[in-house]
């Protein structure tokens, strides 16, 4: 069985709220998906899991993409991918480069040559996505899919096609009873 109605139903129970609020990007939104409360639970992480590891091509290699809102998405999916017996490495990109220690925007592991997928817990432009790309591809890796828990349903798919990357929402707003 699919994890994705399960994933919904999560979502529903847990993420979706109504209100006024502002989104990242500046504009007014009637609703809003706070997908960590989700990714950040036990039995949300474990339905996230599932549902990318559906989706997710069978030769990547690495998940990962900018910190905050791909963390968790990108460590859950690495461990329960590993009960599996398969091997995902597992990196944050941070906001800007670190200038102590091992240094750069990567931390955790990426190794040049590693086929990627870039996640999010909730997306509406895609912008963080397409930067993080940026990040791995810098770092001799390849981006094979940008991976988003939640759609909202602006502009993602268009910078992906745009960049002529593959884009898979596991969930889109309009499969939760918002607006897009």
């Amino acid at each position: 069985m699919t994890a994705y109605p399960r994933l919904r139903d999560h979502l529903l129970a847990h993420a979706v709220r109504s209100g006024d609020f502002v989104l990242k990007s500046g504009h007014r939104s009637p609703w809003f998906v706070d997908t960590k409360q989700t990714t950040c639970r036990p039995e949300g992480m474990l339905l996230v899991a599932e549902a990318a590891l559906e989706v997710m091509p069978d030769d990547a290699t690495a998940i990962g993409g900018l910190t905050m809102g791909a963390d968790a998405v990108a460590f859950a999916v690495a461990a329960v991918a590993a009960t599996r017996g398969r091997a995902l490495h597992s990196f944050s990109v941070r906001a800007e480069v670190k200038d102590h220690g091992a240094g750069g925007r990567v931390a955790g592991v990426l190794a040049p040559g590693d086929r990627v997928v870039i996640t999010e817990d909730t997306v509406t432009r895609g912008v963080s996505m397409m930067e993080a790309a940026e990040v791995v591809r810098h770092h001799g890796a390849q981006p094979v899919l940008l991976l988003a828990v939640v759609d909202r349903g602006a502009t993602a798919a268009g910078l992906a096609k745009e960049a002529g990357l593959a884009y898979r929402p596991l969930v889109a707003a309009t499969d939760l009873g918002a607006p897009h």
